[in-house]
Order: C-alpha cells, then structure tokens, then sequence
C-alpha cells in the first residue's frame, strides 16, 4: 500500500482500484496556468497508477480553462466512466473575474455531481498568489491533483460496491 504528502501535512493511504482491469477514469485539464495544472495533472494519473489503474484506462483531455472543465466533464460523465477529476488552477487578480470563475466551476462540478451517475472530483485549486498554488503542486504542501485522485478511487469504488 503506497501513500502521498496530504496537503495538509499528512500522509494519505493511496486506496486499491476496485479492479484494475475495469476502472476507467477521465481527467480533464485546464489549460490556463499550465506549469501548475499539468503539474496536478501528472500527480493525479500517478496516483492514480499507485492505485492500480492500468494505463490504457485512464484518459486525458485539455479544455482552454477552469470553466470549460465543467462543459467537458458534463460531456465526459455522460460515457459513465467510474469517475472524473477536473483539474485547475485559479490565481487571485485585482479583478473580481477569479470569483466569477470560481463560481461557475464549483457550481457546474456540484450539479454534474448531484445527479448521482459519475463520480465527479473537484481538483480545482482557488488561490491567492502563484507560490500558493506551487505549494499545492507537488510542492511543500503535496500535490492536490494526488488528492483529486485518492477522492476518484474511493468513489469508483464506493459506486461500485453498492451496485453489485
């Protein structure tokens, strides 16, 4: 059983797929501040892989930025794979557009997710400044894409025990 830096300074157990054969997972990655988003992309497949997923199933996909994740997952939930993580990054302006943003990523992922079908994971992160979101990267705080991860395997498998 292998583990990784929680970002709030722990370590978390990385649990089993609940068959690697048959998991299959999406991730969808925001574009827009791509050394951070790619950085959590890459956390998340290989935490991921930690778990036991083969590589064959999990499927990568970029959408230019932190909104368009919510139309991709929607699109992506539809194919019911055993779960989607939406990966972002939102950094802080002098502008309210990083609300809007916000906003509309957080609410969108909420009503994909309340529908109930496909596993819809939040690895989206909203921060203040640049080194904040490096820290949540794979830096001194741990990777929040390795996060989003762990959250899709154990839904996967949460959906998968109540439907046998």
């Amino acid at each position: 059983m292998s583990t990784i830096l929680n970002t709030n300074g722990t370590e978390l157990t990385v649990p089993a797929v609940y068959d690697p054969n048959l998991f299959r997972c999406d991730i969808v990655t925001a574009e827009w501040n791509s050394d951070i988003t790619y950085a959590l992309r890459d956390g998340a497949l290989e935490t991921l892989l930690k778990g036991g997923a083969r590589r064959e199933n999990i499927n990568l996909y970029s959408v230019p930025g932190t909104v368009e994740l919510v139309n991709a997952a929607g699109v992506l939930a539809r194919r019911r794979p055993d779960a989607v993580i939406i990966i972002g990054c939102v950094i802080k302006g002098d502008t309210p557009h990083f609300d809007y943003v916000c906003q509309q990523a957080a609410e969108g992922a909420a009503i994909i997710n309340a529908r109930g079908e496909t596993p819809l994971i939040f690895g989206v992160i909203t921060v203040n400044t640049l080194e904040q979101a490096q820290e949540r990267a794979g830096g001194v705080l741990g990777n929040k894409g390795s996060e989003a991860a762990v959250a899709a395997i154990e839904m996967a498998n949460f959906h998968q025990s109540i439907s046998l």
